[in-house]
């Protein structure tokens, strides 16, 4: 049996006025006087348990916290309103940074956590030193826009949302499925989406499975709700659950680029990503045009969601306002380049915190 934390780790339940958030935690070396505070925030599908090597890699004078959102991990339960787009997680992590004393952090999220460190620097500016986006998700959601700008593609983000879901992944999540028996299997999703290089990851892959089964389903939780649309392929975004709040209805980013006290920002991804990149391979728009799924209308009807490239624009915006960024690609790195290229991306993470 795989060992739930490292050694060094600790965790525990942090009482919230929102939700009771679990909380792992890397001390530093001196508790009372840590130089700095950095918080990781996971993505969909996974928990708090992803970042402990990351944690473990900081200089020892630092405090590092990472934060299991609701539904995931071992943090409570509670629904998911998707029509405050990433706010409900974006509000939990400031009920923990309260409740822990903390006033202003460096935050590090991941995938889904990108987008929710950005909606806390939207809401909190005051409460961001410094933003590190790994393979985030696009300011303007996942699916269902188009162009360098996050245009809509419709009025309902047909093919966005909780319907876009594999049902049969869904189910093996809730019967906690550790097999690689078939290509819906949780193992195999974090195999061949997850990580690029799943043979570096061996000691530790029965706890990153175990981490992603962790993740609660349920129309208001993973995946969420979805309503019926005239357009293919048939289904639109909902308003509850984890994968309608990064529909593009719901969700819109972009407003950093508007904010009066810009953090400095290192975006970090990996050359091999499939679910983050210009051609994902979870866009239902991508897999129509590649035919796996039948019926698609065509480019001018559904097109496929440039993601990397309407983060680099905003990006872009953000530093010609004032702002400062970094882009780092790391080439041998999937969706997760903390696990695949460790070492390089430790250094570079704390370059950008300066440590």
């Amino acid at each position: 049996m795989t060992a739930t934390l490292f050694e060094g780790i600790t965790a525990r339940r942090i009482e919230t006025p929102r939700y009771i958030a679990n909380v792992l935690e890397r001390p530093a070396a001196d508790p009372a006087a840590p130089t700095a505070s950095v918080v990781f925030v996971h993505g969909n599908v996974s928990s708090a348990l992803f970042y402990q090597p990351t944690m473990l890699a900081l200089p020892a004078d630092v405090r590092a916290l990472a934060i299991d959102l609701r539904g995931f991990g071992d943090s409570e339960t509670k629904p998911v309103d998707a029509a405050r787009g990433l706010r409900d997680f974006a509000d939990d992590v400031r009920g923990v940074l309260d409740a822990l004393d903390l006033d202003a952090v460096h935050l590090v999220g991941w995938s889904m956590g990108g987008g929710v460190v950005l909606q806390v620097a939207l809401d909190a500016p005051e409460r961001v030193l410094s933003l590190t986006l790994e393979s985030p998700v696009s300011p303007y959601g996942f699916g269902g826009t188009h162009g360098p700008d996050g245009a809509r593609n419709d009025a309902d983000g047909a093919g966005t949302g909780g319907g876009g879901a594999n049902p049969d992944f869904v189910a093996r999540l809730d019967a906690g499925d550790t097999t690689d028996e078939a290509q819906t299997s949780p193992r195999t999703v974090y195999r061949t989406a997850y990580v690029a290089r799943p043979e570096t990851q061996t000691p530790h892959e029965d706890l990153w499975v175990a981490s992603m089964l962790t993740t609660k389903t349920g129309l208001d939780n993973y995946p969420g709700d979805a309503v019926g649309s005239d357009r293919w392929p048939g289904f639109a975004a909902g308003t509850r659950g984890v994968l309608n709040t990064m529909a593009p209805q719901h969700l819109d980013l972009s407003g950093i680029v508007d904010l009066a006290v810009k953090p400095r920002i290192l975006w970090i991804r990996g050359e091999k990503d499939a679910i983050v990149s210009d051609a994902s391979f979870f866009d239902l728009n991508q897999l129509g045009a590649l035919g796996v799924i039948p019926g698609w209308p065509g480019e001018e009807v559904a097109p496929v969601q440039p993601m990397v490239t309407q983060t680099r624009a905003v990006l872009e915006r953000y530093a010609a306002n004032g702002g400062e960024y970094r882009e780092v690609v790391l080439p041998e790195a999937g969706h997760a380049p903390h696990l695949d290229e460790a070492e390089v991306f430790d250094r570079e993470l704390a370059t950008h915190l300066g440590f």
